[in-house]
């Protein structure tokens, strides 16, 4: 994420970074550290509620995954591409002109296609959507919320209900939107317009890959997330 993140933010707030080397090692041992605590809890509560990472546990218990992931490819692909198209043209028809009404400066910084960072960092960046934003926003946020909500309302089985599912996944989808507002903000200065563009933009990803991950798996969540940004982040750029 890092080569993306340093050609977003302003250089003066580069300027204020420690040295790239122990950037790289402080960003190293914070996500170790945090996607480590936050992969167990997850574990922990998704086995609980009956979600899953079906091809991941299919390998460690020695069965094929090739049928597995031919499942989950086209489904998770068209979710990632469709929802990536809808968002563009939300940009496009709705927060671009209502923005440049409201700042033109603000509208140009936040523009989706207006000079991208190099294909390549982009590419990087989407491992790190795929694999850690689905981690923290799926596995962990929405399987929490989900086995809290269990207690509120559960099927027979004891997991959680579609009703409660949902809310989990919606609530999953906002955090995911809001958790984008850091770097936005490092490029301009937040208004509710751009806070309910963030919200709304990645909250409908995140409503897919959320659907994915309690239908078909994490797996399906993480393949979705890196589809949408290849397309956001790679294509757009070349």
């Amino acid at each position: 994420m890092l080569p993306y993140g340093l050609t977003m933010i302003p250089a003066s707030l580069a300027a204020q970074l420690p040295p790239l080397p122990l950037l790289i090692l402080a960003q190293v041992a914070q996500g170790a550290i945090l996607l480590g605590f936050l992969t167990l809890a997850g574990l922990f509560f998704a086995n609980r509620t009956g979600l899953s990472v079906p091809i991941l546990e299919a390998w460690i218990a020695g069965q094929g995954i090739r049928t597995r992931l031919k499942s989950i490819l086209v489904p998770s692909i068209l979710v990632g591409v469709v929802g990536t198209l809808l968002i563009l043209a939300l940009e496009v028809v709705v927060f671009q002109p209502t923005m440049q009404q409201q700042n033109q400066a603000s509208a140009s910084a936040l523009s989706l296609w207006s000079h991208p960072p190099a294909a390549w960092k982009g590419l990087l960046a989407s491992f790190y959507g795929g694999i850690d934003e689905e981690i923290l926003l799926r596995l962990f946020a929405l399987s929490l919320l989900a086995w809290l909500g269990s207690f509120v309302h559960r099927k027979p089985d004891g997991r959680p209900s579609g009703p409660v599912l949902w809310v989990a996944n919606t609530i999953a989808a906002v955090l995911f939107g809001l958790g984008h507002l850091p770097l936005v903000s490092a490029l301009v200065a937040l208004t509710p317009l751009i806070i309910v563009r963030a919200v709304v933009l990645n909250g409908l990803l995140g409503l897919g890959f959320g659907y994915l991950y309690w239908t078909r798996g994490l797996e399906s969540a993480m393949l979705s997330h890196f589809s949408a940004d290849l397309l956001l982040h790679v294509v757009l750029a070349l």
